[in-house]
């Protein structure tokens, strides 16, 4: 009885969190084969205008052709203008009420009268291009720590520990602070983080928009897009790193993030630390069952596509295609190495990542020899930043990332 109640006030909890932003747009249907013009978007196209074929049969091919060739799609180019540039942090809120829209202009009021001092923010010309100009400018905030010292050695000077950093993305219309202060707890374990805006987030943004809606609508070519352009900046951050002499890696992603993130490592042996904070195997399958995409799903329920049709519209960024090159990139690479260490965090009452979805991520890992820690908050997606359960999801992630770096510097403190 106490869990049934329990169970019916977290889905109203949940639920008031899901539809308390009165801004979310329901956008129509639109196949955007322009937004991957470089693989086969044009022919895409053209076909559908000379009814050969019919949009859908036409994007769902073009998600085949990515799944059987990842990497013709996910690599990239090391992009050649790297820098850091020192600016005020702002809020870029993505969501219209009284109280967030307050929160900035104290915040623009604090950088006006020097009550805020300027940070470091790694930027660069995003390896894969939008078209949106704001959203090609990537921008990454940078916190670093200063290069430890393994004292237990027997002389007493120590040796360098290896230097390693973290990539941290929070989820979907996360504003420019959500996770930051997972930089900060990461930052004290002597790892350093870059806390990469995702695609359409914060000053990446396009100034016609209030939400980060274009990194997930009813644009379908322009959210697998979205999905390619986060998996090239995260990989292009881990090439900066190693320019700056790091030499272990991991990502963090919640949410939208995970997805990303999970894709990135499937794509990349170098990322040995994986945390995602709420995952799924299918994107389609979010879209369909999510409280926070029912304005995309409505988008094409009215154009008549079913469930199905959704998830293999959507095959080519979903993490259920990637699973075996996840733990094929996820194995060790020489003697002595060590594979990949992942972790995943889901709940039960989660109204977006439909928790059926997460435990199928467990049973796909555990089938692919993935090695992997799961941990369940007792909570839903959004209740997920409430307190208490904010602090249970920051004790996971922290000793998680805190153990699995140790672990890979040799177990030295």
């Amino acid at each position: 009885m106490l869990a049934g109640l329990y169970e019916k006030w977290m889905v109203a909890w949940e639920t008031a969190l899901t539809t308390r932003d009165m801004n979310r747009v329901e956008r129509p249907l639109e196949w955007g084969f322009e937004h991957l013009a470089d693989f086969g978007g044009d022919e895409a196209a053209g076909r559908v205008e000379r009814g050969e074929v019919s949009g859908l049969e036409a994007m769902i091919a073009l998600n085949e052709r990515i799944v059987a060739e990842p990497h013709a799609f996910f690599d990239y180019r090391t992009p050649t203008d790297f820098r850091l540039e020192q600016h005020f942090p702002a809020l870029y809120p993505t969501n219209v009420r009284p109280e967030t829209l307050e929160q900035e202009r104290e915040w623009q009021r604090r950088a006006e009268v020097g009550e805020l001092r300027k940070e470091p923010f790694l930027r660069f010309t995003s390896a894969v291009g939008s078209g949106y100009p704001e959203n090609d400018t990537v921008n990454a905030r940078w916190y670093p720590v200063e290069q430890a010292v393994d004292r237990r050695q027997g002389d007493g000077g120590g040796r360098p520990r290896p230097k390693q950093a973290m990539i941290v993305m929070p989820q979907w219309n996360a504003d420019a602070f959500s996770h930051n202060v997972l930089c900060e707890m990461f930052n004290r374990f002597g790892i350093s983080c870059l806390r990469l805006s995702k695609p359409y987030h914060d000053v990446r943004r396009p100034a016609e928009l209030e939400r980060s809606d274009y990194a997930v609508s009813a644009n379908v070519g322009r959210t697998i897009a979205a999905c390619r352009q986060a998996v090239g900046d995260i990989r292009s951050c881990v090439d900066w790193l190693e320019a700056q002499g790091y030499e272990q890696f991991g990502v963090l992603g919640t949410s939208l993030g995970s997805a990303y993130g999970f894709i990135a490592a499937a794509m990349d042996p170098r990322l040995r630390v994986c945390a995602f904070n709420h995952a799924s195997t299918q994107f389609g399958d979010v879209v369909w069952t999510g409280q926070s995409t029912r304005h995309v799903k409505t988008a094409f329920e009215r154009e008549g596509l079913t469930q199905d049709q959704t998830r293999e519209m959507f095959a080519g960024v979903s993490p259920m295609s990637f699973m075996k090159a996840f733990a094929a990139t996820g194995a060790a690479r020489w003697e002595g190495d060590l594979p990949r260490r992942t972790l995943v965090v889901y709940a039960p009452y989660d109204l977006t990542f439909v928790v059926r979805y997460s435990r199928e991520v467990l049973r796909q890992f555990a089938a692919h020899g993935v090695d992997f820690v799961a941990k369940v908050l007792p909570c839903g997606h959004y209740t997920t930043g409430e307190t208490p359960y904010k602090y249970l999801d920051g004790w996971y992630l922290g000793s998680f990332v805190w153990g699995a770096f140790k672990r890979l510097r040799g177990g030295r403190g």
